[in-house]
Formats: C-alpha cells, structure tokens, sequence
C-alpha cells in the first residue's frame, strides 16, 4: 500500500522569526554607530604623559624671559623669530612677558623651515609649507629663534640658514620649552624650558587650546592685540599613540 504522506525533506530547517525593521532614519544611525566603533580616537584623548601644564608651562616662560632682559644691553636690539608651529604661540607669550618687564615692543616675526630641511630629497611625500611673516630685516639684530620641542637640532640647524635671507644678525640665540636631548648636530639652546630625558621611540608634543588659538587668529586677523596668552601643555607620547597628531591637531613639536 503507498504511503501517502510524502517524505520529509532532508536537513530541513527551522525559519527564524522575521526581525523588526528599523524606523525612520535608524539604519543611518545605526550606520553611524559601527563607524564610531572603529573611528581612532582624536590625538586630544590618545593616552600621554603631561609633563609640563598650562602653570607650569607660563612660569617657564616668564624666567626665560627675566633671562632675555638680563642677558640683553638694553632690548632694543631683540628680535624674536617663531619656528611654526608650536614656537608661535610661545613667541607671543615672550613678546608679552618682555613687555610685561621692560615695556620694550619687541618685533616678532615667523619663520618657515620647510624649504631648508636637509632631508628634502629624500622624503617620500611633498612636504607641506607654512607661512612666513618677518616684518623686517634682522641686520645687527640679536634674534632669538624660538621652538617648542628640541630633538635632533636639525630644524634650528635650517632656521639658521633660512635666517640668512632676511639679513646679517649680530648674534642668533635659541629658546626651547622642551630640550629632549638626542641631538645630531651640536646645537645648543640658550634658553630652556625644561630638559626632559625621552626614549628614542617617544613623541614630545605642545599641544594648544583651539578656541584660544581661534581667537588670537582672529584678533590679528582685524588688526588687534595677537599676544593672547593660550593653553597649553606639553605631553610624552607612545610611538603608537603619536601617530596622526600632527594632521589633526596642526601643532608641533619633536625637530
């Protein structure tokens, strides 16, 4: 006799529940989501060690301006030089301290380097310029470069030579907030921040307020004063931790 119930498919399976559809504009968000998940986080909130803050950072720079007005004749002669990007708003901050002392105006220019650098021909990707803004010659002035962080000295080594193009000064003297030693070339700084021993493989980075940052831009933009103190502080990066920070965060440090 047939059967007449038809046989079973073979490994069947059991239909899910159908799942719920997402509602207006979910599924962007949800999109959004996943994308936040693997996005880095900014360089602002990568793990670094602070190593000079905001007090401290100011308070080195008012003894190193005490040390500019003591080791100058009478002031006239100063000229103070910003390597971008990180020796700019430390140059505004001196211009203000020497002020502040000795009620000099002391001119203030910025000096770009990228033209200058000795690895030109060997890096990879074109490198990016930056402005340069000197107001006027540096003939028989004592100028004082001014950086934030001091590695191999082979920035200060091209701010010298791109010095040259804007005159014969009666000597050159270097500031730096940091001094991390590692030095290539004998450089020396004549005035420190802080001497900070770093491994090979760490970044030293200046990092600055944006909105304070915003703000003095915007104030030299109109004519006004560009001297604004801003907030800083000076952080000891991990190779991994400092990799994108200088894209993102447009601010210097480690030459």
């Amino acid at each position: 006799m047939a059967n007449k119930n038809p046989p079973n498919p073979p490994y069947q399976r059991e239909k899910s529940p159908p799942l719920p559809s997402p509602g207006p504009g979910r599924g962007a968000q949800a999109r959004g989501e996943a994308r936040e998940q693997i996005v880095h986080p900014p360089p602002q909130d990568r793990a670094g060690r602070v190593v000079l803050d905001d007090a401290r950072i100011h308070r080195a720079l008012m003894r190193i301006a005490h040390e500019i007005v003591e080791s100058s004749v009478d002031g006239q002669e100063l000229y103070l030089v910003a390597i971008p990007n990180g020796g700019v708003p430390l140059a505004r901050a001196l211009a203000a301290n020497l002020a502040e002392l000795s009620g000099l105006e002391v001119p203030m220019g910025i000096l770009d380097t990228t033209l200058y650098r000795d690895d030109l021909g060997t890096r990879g990707t074109r490198p990016r310029l930056r402005r340069t803004e000197m107001p006027s010659s540096v003939d028989e002035r004592v100028v004082i470069l001014v950086e934030d962080v001091v590695n191999t000295g082979r920035t200060i080594r091209a701010a010298m030579d791109a010095l040259m193009d804007f005159g014969r000064p009666r000597a050159v003297k270097v500031v730096s907030l940091v001094d991390r030693g590692h030095r290539e070339l004998p450089i020396k700084i004549d005035f420190v921040g802080k001497n900070i021993p770093t491994r090979p493989g760490e970044t030293v980075r200046l990092r600055v307020g944006d909105r304070v940052k915003a703000e003095a831009m915007e104030q030299a933009a109109t004519g006004g004063s560009s001297d604004a103190l801003e907030p800083m502080q000076v952080v000891v990066l991990s190779e991994n931790d400092s990799r994108g920070f200088d894209a993102a965060d447009g601010w210097g440090g480690d030459k």
